[in-house]
């Protein structure tokens, strides 16, 4: 993806290649409710509405689908089930456009001489820390200077395998050792990256959810203490999804929502599942926009999300 946000051929290919398992499944499952049939009627939009849900599109979603389907049935009089996936196309898009989906820029415009600040969020095990990593590079190739705070001081490891991200990357990290207080290192590495007039500070947190009276004041506490040094940081708190767990993705973004304000959102592993579907069901229920999606292994296979080649690459 080029600096400016602008699709290439590779990030098309990627994407392609990323959701395929979810658009072979999706495309059999549409030409199995419309076999047969040559208009769009009731039976139709019963098989598709089943279609949808067990593609993890998710019921309240789904039905909002189907509602625009019948409404545009109405409007056109006759619908011929061969324009079903183009239609899908683009009501799914609209409903994206609707739920703050935008196609993000990279970096929104600031002026106050301060990095643009992200606190990243998620439970352990969705691919925060490679997200992170990932982040980093992507932020890096389009000539931004990145720091990335190891604010996850609780998990062993999370603080080793941030630090390889950093090196792999080439951007520096600030860390402290494990046990730390999570806000110390947030506080030091927003220091840091304004002493050195970085760009872009990436903060690393702890994802456990089994206490979330501990989490949210955690969270709190680190935006408090990250205010002393930038008045209005963090910028966007970012939370990380995994998308290969289909529903269960919902239920990590209702707990996270309660806990903390998430701006933005990340979906990854979508390269290794047939439950693609869930960023669109997430994206509608939660109101928050999907900003980046993971749809490969390569450090260049976070794409920022772009609604139009997203469902382009579902449908087509």
């Amino acid at each position: 993806m080029g600096v400016l946000g602008f699709f290439s051929k590779e990030s098309k290919e990627s994407l392609n290649k990323g959701l395929e398992k979810t658009k072979e499944s999706l495309l059999k499952k549409i030409s199995r409710a419309v076999i047969g049939k040559s208009r769009v009627d009731d039976e139709v939009l019963d098989n598709l509405e089943e279609v949808l849900i067990s593609s993890d599109v998710g019921v309240e979603t789904t039905l909002r689908i189907i509602e625009r389907i019948q409404k545009r049935a109405l409007i056109e009089k006759i619908l011929n089930t061969a324009e079903l996936n183009q239609l899908l196309k683009s009501e799914i898009a609209e409903l994206l456009a609707e739920n703050k989906s935008v196609d993000s820029k990279l970096l929104p415009e600031k002026n106050d001489g301060n990095p643009y600040v992200i606190m990243v969020v998620g439970v352990n095990g969705v691919g925060k820390t490679t997200t992170i990593g990932k982040l980093a590079y992507l932020y890096k190739s389009a000539g931004k200077s990145v720091v990335i705070g190891a604010a996850d001081t609780f998990r062993a490891a999370a603080v080793d395998q941030i630090s390889i991200w950093a090196e792999r990357v080439g951007v520096p990290i600030v860390k402290q050792q494990m046990g730390a207080d999570p806000a110390s290192v947030a506080f030091d590495t927003l220091t840091s990256a304004k002493a050195n007039n970085a760009d872009v500070v990436i903060i690393d947190t702890a994802g456990r959810l089994h206490n979330k009276i501990n989490l949210m004041n955690e969270l709190s506490k680190i935006k408090k203490v990250m205010q002393k040094v930038i008045p209005d940081a963090p910028h966007e708190v970012l939370l990380v999804l995994d998308g290969s767990v289909g529903q269960n993705a919902f239920e990590q973004a209702k707990e996270f929502t309660k806990s903390t304000e998430v701006t933005a959102l990340a979906l990854t592993k979508l390269d290794g599942t047939a439950k693609g579907g869930v960023v669109i069901g997430i994206s509608d229920q939660f109101k928050i926009p999907v900003k980046y999606i993971g749809v490969g292994e390569k450090v260049t296979d976070l794409q920022i999300f772009n609604r139009f080649e997203f469902v382009d690459s579902l449908f087509s």
